[in-house]
């Protein structure tokens, strides 16, 4: 379905006079995400995960490489042509609008004329808001700013994603920001929205709720993808690892304390 093909990616690192501004963020990338399953994506923070995540809805360009959905390159494709092909991403920090509201931007994801004679666009409206337990009374006139909290925003931007036709859907770390029940119950909404079939979802995420549900686990570190799997193949590897780092991280805050192991 996603085919990604030797992909490397440099960003501006504010240094002019150090190769040429520019800092490796994802080296050597190949890729391929199958139709219909259910991926997480994983590793330590500042791994390349959010930039993949951005490489392939478009917001970043490749520095070198090739992007390939249902066999058509992609690679120069802006945003907007890449959602009219079916992709779509949730922010882990979802963007503001001011002076636009809730009901304007659920209108637009769901790509009706709002003036729908039966009143079925405003019932979908409603039921994608209350599938992600914001209700519809509240939220429709409210304005997509600040006044939203974090969770509030990442729960709309989740039920903009219910109203599209999307094939494939990128969740960027859906569980920061929310509490314990918002969280919940988004990995609900998720879980149902993928199950339903005609989709491909990809997680990036830590969380251990997330790794358990995936089909496959893909291991992103250094800017390269490390290792990736089935799930029963992947968890040990990966609790081997978190456990490494939490005895290293334990041993040096020792050592500066001047404490013997």
């Amino acid at each position: 379905m996603l085919q990604l093909q030797g992909i490397e990616l440099a960003l501006p690192n504010g240094n002019g006079g150090n190769n040429n501004g520019l800092s490796p963020v994802l080296r050597g990338i190949d890729l391929t995400l199958e139709e219909g399953k259910f991926y997480a994506i994983t590793g330590p923070n500042g791994g390349g995960k959010t930039s993949l995540a951005r490489l392939i809805m478009g917001i970043y360009r490749p520095t070198a490489g090739h992007i390939f959905w249902r066999g058509e390159e992609i690679t120069g494709l802006s945003i907007t042509e890449r959602a009219q092909r079916g992709i779509g991403y949730a922010f882990q920090q979802p963007p503001r609008f001011k002076g636009l509201r809730v009901r304007d931007l659920l209108e637009l994801a769901a790509r009706e004329q709002p003036s729908d004679p039966n009143g079925s666009l405003l019932r979908r409206l409603c039921h994608s808001l209350r599938s992600v337990g914001l209700c519809p009374e509240d939220y429709l006139e409210r304005e997509v700013d600040a006044s939203l909290s974090g969770g509030e925003a990442k729960r709309l931007e989740v039920a903009t994603l219910l109203l599209r036709k999307v094939q494939l859907v990128i969740y960027d770390e859906p569980e920061s920001g929310v509490d314990l029940w918002s969280f919940d119950q988004l990995l609900r909404v998720i879980l149902e929205r993928h199950r339903r079939g005609g989709m491909t979802t990809a997680v990036i995420t830590h969380h251990e709720q997330v790794l358990l549900q995936a089909d496959e686990i893909i291991l992103i570190a250094e800017g390269e993808v490390k290792a990736r799997g089935p799930r029963a193949e992947m968890w040990p590897l990966i609790t081997d690892r978190a456990r490494c780092r939490w005895r290293r991280s334990c041993e040096e805050e020792n050592d500066e304390a001047g404490c013997t192991r």
